[in-house]
C-alpha cells in the first residue's frame, strides 16, 4: 500500500445516489469475509440504512461516506436515540482498501463533531468485542465501556458492547426538536 500522504481522502455526506446501497453491500461483503457473519447482519444493516434513508431528521441525524482517491471505501451514521440528548453512532465501516489511512478516525470525529454541534449531550454505540481497529479507534475519541453482554447473532457467539461518550455538561438538543419519537431497529 502507499503511503497515506499519496491518497486523497475525502469526507463527504452520504447524499449520492447508490451510496446508501454501497453502504448495505460493503457492510455484508466485508464482514462475511473477515468475521464468517451471515446475512442477518446485512439485513439489520439494511434496516438500519432503509429506516435512515426514509425517515431521517436533517437537523438531528447525518450519514457520510469516506473516499480515497475517488472510492468509497467507509461510512459512519448518527441517529437520534429514543433518550432526549443521547446520540448513536451507527454502523462505522472502514473498507480494506481504506484502513491504515485514517478514515476511521475521521468518519468518528466528523460524527463525534456533528452530535456536539447539533446539541446532544452524549453518544453511544453498539459493537462487537472482535471489531478490535474500531474499538481502539473508539477509546482514543474518548468513548469508555459502558457494558458488555453475550450474545449469538450473525450465526456466531459475539461479546456485545455498550460504549458512551459524554460530550459536554450544558448541551442541549435544539428548540422543537427534542420530542421526536423516531424509532430505531436494531441493537443499541
Amino acid at each position: 500500500m502507499s503511503p497515506p500522504d499519496q491518497h486523497r481522502v475525502v469526507v463527504r455526506r452520504a447524499e449520492n445516489p447508490g451510496d446508501m446501497g454501497w453502504i448495505v453491500m460493503a457492510h455484508g461483503e466485508i464482514y462475511a469475509e473477515q468475521f464468517g457473519w451471515n446475512t442477518d447482519f446485512e439485513a439489520l444493516v439494511a434496516q438500519i440504512v432503509a429506516g435512515y434513508a426514509t425517515c431521517h431528521d436533517p437537523t438531528r441525524e447525518a450519514a457520510w461516506i469516506a473516499e480515497v482517491d475517488g472510492r468509497r471505501a467507509g461510512c459512519i451514521f448518527c441517529v437520534a436515540d429514543e433518550a432526549p440528548g443521547v446520540a448513536k453512532l451507527r454502523i462505522l465501516l472502514v473498507t480494506p482498501a481504506g484502513r491504515g489511512l485514517g478514515v476511521g478516525t475521521r468518519l468518528v470525529g466528523e460524527c463525534v463533531a456533528f452530535a456536539r454541534d447539533t446539541g446532544y449531550e452524549r453518544i453511544t454505540l453498539w459493537t462487537n468485542d472482535v471489531l478490535t481497529s474500531a474499538r481502539r479507534i473508539y477509546q482514543a475519541a474518548g468513548f469508555t465501556l459502558a457494558g458488555e453482554e453475550p450474545h449469538h447473532s450473525f450465526g456466531r457467539d459475539l461479546m456485545g458492547q455498550t460504549w458512551t461518550l459524554d460530550l459536554g455538561q450544558g448541551a442541549r438538543i435544539r428548540a422543537g426538536s427534542a420530542g421526536s419519537d423516531q424509532i430505531r431497529s436494531g441493537p443499541p
